[in-house]
């Protein structure tokens, strides 16, 4: 295939609202904004800091599209001081070191201290959200194009530089208010749930005995007996898979479970459920996974069977005490890990009634389900921004 000249670039992207024909053209980022750096007026002079200016510090941009509050603010002395300036709303901050290429825009007039170079969109010439959207491009020209000797850094003259491609400003209004709605979706999707994990939190807390109580703050209506503690190991059966990680195979007939979150597949079983495989070791040492039909596991992943009591109830009442004696007793090293003894030995609240141990596990089990469809959505609608509009809706 023969290379295509860097005279015959392309000047539209592959996906475009309707109505708009024209190229988009190959702008400096310093024709299209100004580009403010921040400063901090001395931290020992009391007159300049707690008053009606907010004052940014890169440590707050976080995954929020807009802000408005700040955690420190300056006085108007404090701002002269600091020579820095006050910022329009519609600005995008831009972190410049440590961490370079975090950005949200200004819903309220801020300034910010020298750990920025922020962009100030001519409005005339540039979108506020078009130019948040390409978030990905200013960090990686910033991280290029960064020096220093103690941490990257990258200047308001570089940035000033940095070669971009527009088209006219109602197209540029048009795909940030796209990238806006969308990004508005993701947001509430994260909401969502972040406050079904807090929900969850919320009745593994109450609808399990604590601190030696005979029976929960939260139960079922009809169940009345004091419920008893019984270990794990004498409830279940403890085993652990035989293979190496790397043992998986693509489109296997398995599925076949290691230390993470993911399921691989290998076309080899070792077990078969009913089961559930918890992580021993790694990042997410204690994750949880309900196993059903054969499959098989990686060496440090232990696996459950043989249950003498509901098993959806038993992975919600490990779920509800294991992550603490991890937090206790975990092996740690280079990889932190849990060793046999700590699952044989942990001790569960059961209540004697097997009904009110279905009861339990089956309302987790609907709760786990919602959390995971809403992480599916959440991860596709995120998937669907970064592999698919952001590679097309730009040149």
């Amino acid at each position: 295939m023969a290379k295509i000249d860097d005279s015959v670039k392309k000047k539209v992207p592959e996906l475009r609202f309707k109505g708009f024909t024209n190229d988009w053209e190959e702008r400096k980022l310093g024709e299209l904004s100004n580009i403010v750096g921040g400063g901090t007026p001395s931290t020992s002079n009391p007159e300049y800091w707690d008053g009606d200016i907010d004052w940014y510090a890169p440590a707050e941009i976080g995954e929020q599209s807009y802000v408005s509050k700040s955690k420190k603010t300056i006085t108007e002395l404090g701002l002269k001081k600091s020579s820095a300036r006050i910022l329009p709303v519609g600005t995008v901050l831009f972190t410049s070191r440590a961490g370079i290429g975090n950005t949200a825009i200004l819903a309220k007039e801020a300034t910010t201290n020298q750990g920025f170079q922020s962009i100030v969109p001519d409005q005339n010439k540039l979108d506020s959200y078009f130019i948040f959207s390409r978030t990905n491009e200013l960090k990686r020209y910033g991280e290029v194009t960064g020096a220093g000797s103690t941490f990257v850094e990258v200047s308001g003259k570089q940035m000033s530089k940095m070669s971009i491609m527009v088209p006219e400003l109602s197209e540029q209004q048009k795909i940030g208010n796209f990238f806006k709605e969308l990004d508005n979706t993701i947001a509430l999707h994260q909401r969502k749930l972040d406050l079904l994990k807090e929900q969850k939190k919320g009745y593994l807390q109450k609808m399990f005995p604590k601190n030696g109580a005979k029976v929960p703050e939260l139960r079922f209506a009809g169940f009345a007996d004091d419920w008893e503690e019984r270990k794990l190991g004498d409830i279940t059966k403890i085993s652990t898979g035989k293979l190496d990680a790397n043992a998986m195979v693509e489109n296997g007939k398995y599925d076949f479970y290691t230390s993470g979150i993911k399921k691989y597949r290998i076309d080899v079983a070792a077990f078969e459920g009913p089961s559930i495989t918890i992580a021993g070791n790694g990042a997410t040492v204690g994750y949880m996974h309900l196993a059903d039909n054969k499959f098989n596991a990686y060496q440090r992943t232990y696996v459950l069977q043989e249950f003498l009591v509901d098993r959806s109830f038993i992975f919600s009442e490990i779920g509800n005490k294991l992550p603490k004696k991890i937090k206790q007793e975990a092996r740690t090293g280079n990889i932190p890990y849990i060793v046999m003894d700590m699952l044989t030995e942990l001790k569960l609240s059961i209540p004697q009634n097997n009904s009110e141990q279905q009861k339990i596990g089956s309302f987790f089990k609907q709760l786990d389900d919602t959390i995971a469809l809403h992480q599916r959505k959440l991860a596709f609608v995120e998937r669907t921004e970064n592999t698919g509009f952001l590679q097309k809706m730009f040149v």
